[in-house]
């Protein structure tokens, strides 16, 4: 869209040459048509920015201007070469020492208009458009600096709009990042309470089987005193019953004897009976 900005070019005719003059003015003014037929050269051809061209016809004109520094059409036509070459701080500095200089309020309007075409394609948006509006201040009716000047008011409304969208992103970008920032504290925080759960639970835990295991050994030796008691138990009972026995045993044993010593006494009756049966016997 720059390419459409209005921009002032002056050329130096004939008809501004005065009678009279020396043979160094009228070298002087083969510089300035030389500078004349190069920028026009270069401005013809459309299809490329012919800066060697721009570039010689910059050299003319400052050839010119070195014996006439003062000539604000020579200066206006070098600043012009200057800003086809996107020289436009060069470009931009030569217009203002015209307006400065200049006492006409269509040439200082015109000066003012490329200042700030040259502050606009510096990307100087608040300057180029403070240039605009003294050129309208010069010449109100100058239609190209009012056009030129919308221009830039424009590029400034889309360029605010477009930092505040950037401001915009930012927040948000803010507002992400402190999300994230508190979603990591959260999990730290609950990545902690887990280790602090897990660490009661597993104290719980050793907490239990400690007891399980204390009742487990406690269980066992009260099963190991059962058994040894029942095992005592037991013995004596088997003491006991061992000892019954020979008590019946010797009690049986003396009753045989008693009953034996019966027998014989019988027996010895019953041979004494007979013995003494046999005797009478004989008698007889």
């Amino acid at each position: 869209m720059m390419k459409n900005l209005k921009f002032y070019t002056l050329f130096i005719s004939l008809a501004f040459i005065l009678f009279g003059l020396t043979a160094q003015a009228q070298n002087e003014r083969k510089f300035v048509r030389q500078g004349n037929k190069l920028y026009e050269q270069a401005l013809a051809d459309t299809t490329k920015q012919d800066t060697a061209s721009y570039n010689k016809a910059e050299i003319a004109y400052r050839r010119a201007i070195e014996k006439r520094p003062d000539d604000l059409k020579w200066n206006f036509n070098l600043g012009d070469a200057l800003y086809k070459q996107q020289k436009f701080d060069q470009a931009q500095s030569t217009f203002e020492d015209i307006a400065q200089k200049s006492t006409d309020k269509a040439e200082k309007a015109r000066a003012y208009h490329n200042i700030g075409n040259s502050l606009l394609m510096q990307k100087k948006l608040d300057e180029s458009i403070e240039a605009y509006k003294e050129a309208l201040r010069n010449n109100p009716a100058d239609l190209d600096s009012k056009y030129n000047l919308l221009y830039a008011m424009n590029l400034k409304k889309q360029q605010e709009q477009q930092q505040k969208n950037q401001d915009k992103n930012q927040d948000q970008n803010k507002d992400q990042d402190k999300n994230k920032d508190q979603n990591k504290d959260q999990q730290d925080q609950n990545k902690d309470q887990n280790k602090d759960q897990n660490k009661d639970q597993n104290k719980d835990q050793q907490d239990q089987n400690k007891n399980q295991d204390q009742q487990n050994k406690d269980q066992q030796k009260k099963d190991q005193q059962n058994q040894n008691k029942d095992q005592q138990q037991n013995q004596q009972q088997q003491q006991q019953q061992q000892k019954i026995s020979k008590e019946n045993a010797e009690r049986l044993l003396q009753a045989l004897q008693n009953d034996e010593e019966k027998i014989q006494e019988k027996v010895k009756k019953a041979q004494a009976a007979k013995a003494q049966q046999r005797q009478t016997d004989k008698d007889w």
